[in-house]
């Protein structure tokens, strides 16, 4: 059953994946804007080029002829993927959820208007003209998001008329794609937020991970935790919710579903077609299969028969200060000394300030308090340091 993937986006995530599917012999060409991008470095074969020019994509989906296209980022010409459909090739986990999913848009307006889903009040923007009266409508504090970018790029939150205009400039600053476009979301006063790893299969039974909890600084994750502390009644609403929009999606793979918990209920935040980055602390162990060994088997049509928790664990990120053409990084051999303790280092080429360049993980029995885990975690992340 070797079969051949096109990953398009080669980034930490990509490189896992990638991993995950050369240790049950697939081939896969990884892709991106970018030479020795982290999953090019254990990839079969690469390309570089600019995934939203159409003509490029399809040069590279004649070339290698693959049975799968595994979108890992959100900048992709993305309407082509129906006509890779078209001519046989499956898009994971469709094209219909790719497209909905890599626009906030698409998927914003099927989760509340098709599905009924709990969301927060929300408004559409393309102009700061329009993003000051969007504001109006939904109220302060709000939070402004491009429709597509990623790792938390380009979203803020507004408190005062004063910051609409700041707020727009960073929204296009961090915008991916051609589409000039923002939700505006009114705050949603939540007492934590999660992401539910949801696993659709083509043959079998919809199967969802523990949830994991994290913490967001400057919209990206800086730690995650897993399993996080969510009643019953709340996790039985999310994984409702989770199988409602999944179910809308179509197609077979991992998606990582935001939900914020709030004392009235569940709210639906975000969806990805794809292994999350919260979703990194289950490279600790604390799975019986990772997030991305999830993904590869649900996308080869490999039974799943159970995903049980195995651990407690814990990530945090290791951000780069500076820019760099060669990162470096001290510290590492004292991380690797410590007990139940793991690192990543992703090999990005170059760093700038916020870059993730890596992740620590920390994992024990699935008694030990979440708390000292992710403590754990953030001092652990402390001794290793980026160097420009």
């Amino acid at each position: 059953m070797k079969k051949k993937i096109v990953l398009l986006g080669s980034g930490e995530l990509g490189k896992e994946f990638v991993i995950a599917a050369q240790r049950i012999g697939q081939t896969v060409i990884a892709v991106d804007s970018y030479e020795n991008a982290p999953a090019m470095q254990v990839a079969h074969g690469f390309e570089v080029i600019n995934m939203l020019d159409g003509a490029a994509l399809d040069a590279v989906i004649a070339k290698h002829q693959p049975d799968f296209i595994v979108p890992e980022i959100e900048a992709i010409r993305t309407e082509r993927f129906y006509d890779y459909e078209a001519q046989g090739i499956t898009v994971v986990p469709s094209a219909k959820a790719a497209n909905f999913t890599m626009n906030r848009k698409a998927i914003r307006d099927l989760a509340a208007k098709d599905l009924g889903l709990r969301t927060a009040n929300y408004r559409y923007a393309t102009s700061a003209a329009e993003l000051e009266q969007a504001v109006a409508e939904v109220g302060l504090p709000c939070v402004v998001k491009p429709l597509m970018s990623s790792s938390g790029k380009g979203q803020s939150t507004i408190k005062s008329a004063e910051d609409i205009a700041k707020a727009w400039a960073y929204a296009v600053e961090g915008s991916r794609g051609d589409v000039v476009e923002v939700i505006v979301e009114a705050f949603v006063n939540f007492h934590s937020e999660i992401t539910l790893l949801t696993v659709t299969q083509n043959n079998n039974p919809t199967l969802f991970c523990a949830p994991i909890g994290h913490r967001q600084e400057r919209g990206d994750y800086q730690e995650s935790w897993q399993p996080a502390r969510v009643s019953d009644r709340d996790l039985a609403e999310a994984q409702d919710m989770a199988r409602k929009v999944t179910e809308a999606l179509g197609g077979a793979g991992l998606f990582g579903v935001e939900f914020f918990l709030t004392d009235e209920g569940v709210y639906f935040s975000e969806l990805s077609p794809r292994p999350h980055d919260t979703g990194m602390v289950t490279l600790a162990g604390t799975q019986n299969f990772n997030e991305f060994e999830l993904h590869l088997r649900a996308v080869l049509s490999l039974p799943i028969f159970e995903i049980t928790q195995e651990k407690a664990g814990a990530s945090a990120v290791l951000l780069a200060t500076a820019n760099s053409e060669n990162p470096t990084y001290s510290g590492i051999a004292t991380v690797a000394g410590l007990p139940k303790t793991d690192f990543r280092i992703f090999g990005k080429p170059t760093s700038r300030p916020y870059r993730r360049m890596g992740v620590v993980l920390t994992h024990d029995v699935l008694a030990t308090p979440i708390e000292q885990l992710v403590e754990r975690a953030q001092q652990t992340a402390q001794m290793i340091t980026v160097n420009p």
